[in-house]
């Protein structure tokens, strides 16, 4: 079969006043291919995306598309909007919709026996069928239903949560019937059956697409991923899966290059040394000037390897635990850093009942879900599983009703998009040991501290809720997840997504919980990342209740499934 090119991306430079972001970057897309786009937070993914749709110009290089390539993106802001509802929004972002409609709509008033207007009519009549458009309202509210989102068609597109507004980018891309689809993100804020309908329609589609995302049931169904790293990018051949494989045999090549490097540096650093002692102790002018050319020689090649920055390493947990000795050793030397979670392992558990639950009842107008029974212990977790609305948040809130815990932390932020007042209708016992620990993990930083810089939200979060904190600890904090000084500095509302879900991970541990409540945390958080927090909660002495629709996360925590409203 004929491969078509329709993209070629090549990025010379991309910088940020004195900071390179990227440089090098070189890759192509073909007709109908499903590309990933992966790599560590703040790495340059969203960059990529604004250079490709044509919003940042800044950088040198050349981004050509075929003649005739239709591109479609999801948007990263929406500003000015007015009371344009979601339909309109929708149907005005699908390719040719608004010139066609505009034909159709204007042409008989002013055409006449102007045939090129008749001709124009008649021509957009016929496109117009052909892209199925006097249809298309139809199917875009059956796909709004689709995603958990029923009559919000006709709703002004700003009162949508940010959720809302991604699922609704999602469904404007899945109907743009374009030839590259630039899509961010697209599960985030899906449940698990939206999501493998998104997958299905991806595999499908006609679209070729490059998708930004960490969520390994999307990755693993894609032809390719790219990874931003180091500036430049690299390409892999497959699935996640396959990523995975390739990922460990290449960073093992480069550890070894990197430690060669490492020897020559050393070697160098001798030879100029020795080269200017015996520069100092020749008498015969040939043989000074003879060591002098030697010692330049090497002081040159050693400043031009100095220059040279460590390369990121990170080979997953299982493809390290087959790696033979030598490269193991040299991972264990050179890998990245990482996230680090103080969590206490497991040689604590003492299997004390936290939560008891019997026979619960819980719902608004109507039972959202009966018959619930629940006994989790310290060491065990608990997967709440069903669709948006079913009642997940409802459970959670009703599990900690009551506490001290409840009364000083909101959870109106959690997924749910039922919950509308207080539980009218209750019927079963609810038993929480009054004397729990509970760390909660949600979706989106509390709006208390947007305005604040890092540092500050951080010292603010802890004494609200009485905790002890000081400078030194803040900065621990900040590097054991990965935040620079200068972000030390950036307001809450400015962090990108990643950097804010590592913001909400210390929030979540900041009162050494036995309990730990988490809403989708892999949301926004990197591979390597996502992969250290699973490595955290499977040694986790407490408890954990979950909500996730990363099959990859919940078949690494396991634990009893509670399934609601199915």
């Amino acid at each position: 079969m004929l491969v078509r090119m329709i993209a070629d991306i090549t990025i010379t430079e991309k910088s940020f006043g004195p900071k390179i972001l990227m440089s090098g970057i070189k890759f192509s897309i073909n007709d109908n291919e499903k590309v990933g786009v992966i790599g560590r937070n703040g790495i340059g993914k969203s960059t990529l995306f604004n250079i490709l749709t044509g919003s940042d110009h800044d950088f040198t290089g050349d981004i050509i598309f075929k003649h005739g390539t239709v591109v479609v993106s999801t948007a990263q802001e929406h500003h000015d909007m007015g009371d344009t509802t979601v339909l309109q929004y929708i149907l005005t972002g699908l390719p040719e919709y608004s010139k066609l409609s505009h034909i159709i709509e204007n042409h008989p008033n002013t055409m006449g026996d102007n045939m090129k207007l008749i001709d124009e009519y008649t021509q957009a009549l016929m496109r117009f069928d052909d892209k199925g458009f006097y249809q298309i309202e139809e199917q875009i509210e059956r796909e709004l239903d689709n995603f958990q989102l029923p009559g919000i068609a006709h709703r002004e597109f700003r009162t949508l949560s940010g959720g809302e507004k991604r699922l609704i980018e999602v469904v404007k891309i899945m109907h743009s019937d374009a030839d590259l689809a630039l899509v961010d993100e697209p599960t985030n804020h899906m449940d698990y059956i939206a999501k493998q309908q998104y997958i299905e329609w991806m595999k499908t589609a006609r679209e070729a697409m490059l998708v930004i995302t960490h969520d390994r049931d999307v990755l693993n169904e894609v032809d390719r991923i790219i990874e931003l790293k180091d500036g430049t990018c690299a390409i892999y051949k497959g699935n996640y899966d396959a990523y995975l494989k390739q990922n460990a045999v290449s960073t093992g090549s480069k550890m070894n290059d990197f430690e060669m490097v490492e020897k020559r540096i050393a070697n160098l650093k001798v030879k100029v040394i020795d080269y200017q002692r015996l520069k100092e102790k020749s008498r015969n002018p040939g043989t000074i000037q003879k060591f002098k050319r030697q010692e330049e020689k090497s002081r040159a090649e050693l400043a031009e390897l100095q220059t040279l920055e460590k390369p990121t390493f990170w080979i997953d947990k299982e493809s390290a635990a087959n790696l033979n000795y030598r490269v193991s050793a040299q991972y264990e030397k050179f890998k990245s850093k990482n996230i680090r979670m103080n969590l206490h392992d497991d040689a604590s558990r003492s299997k004390h009942v936290l939560i008891t639950v019997r026979d619960l009842s819980l719902g608004y107008d109507s039972p959202l879900f009966a018959g619930i029974n629940i006994d989790l212990r310290e060491g065990e977790a608990l997967e709440i599983r069903g669709r948006n609305g079913a009642g997940k948040t409802t459970l959670i809130k009703a599990l900690l009703g009551g506490t001290k815990f409840f009364d000083s932390v909101s959870l109106s932020s959690m997924s749910d998009r039922t919950s509308t007042g207080g539980i009218v209708q209750f019927a079963g016992e609810i038993l929480l040991d009054k004397h729990v620990r509970i760390g909660v993990y949600e979706q989106e930083v509390s709006s208390t501290y947007f305005d604040l810089p890092l540092e500050a939200a951080i010292e603010r979060m802890y004494l609200d809720r009485s905790l002890s904190i000081s400078t030194t600890k803040i900065r621990s904090l900040m590097s054991d997840y990965l935040f620079t000084e200068n972000d030390g500095k950036t307001p809450i509302l400015h962090l990108s997504g990643g950097q804010k879900a590592r913001f909400q991970l210390i929030a979540m541990l900041s009162n050494n919980p036995q309990l730990l409540i988490l809403d989708e945390p892999t949301n926004h958080l990197d591979l390597p990342s996502i992969e250290e927090l699973e490595i955290a909660l499977k040694k986790y002495s407490g408890a954990i209740i979950y909500v996730s629709h990363d099959g990859y996360f919940r078949h690494a925590i396991d634990g009893d499934v509670l399934n609601i409203g199915l």
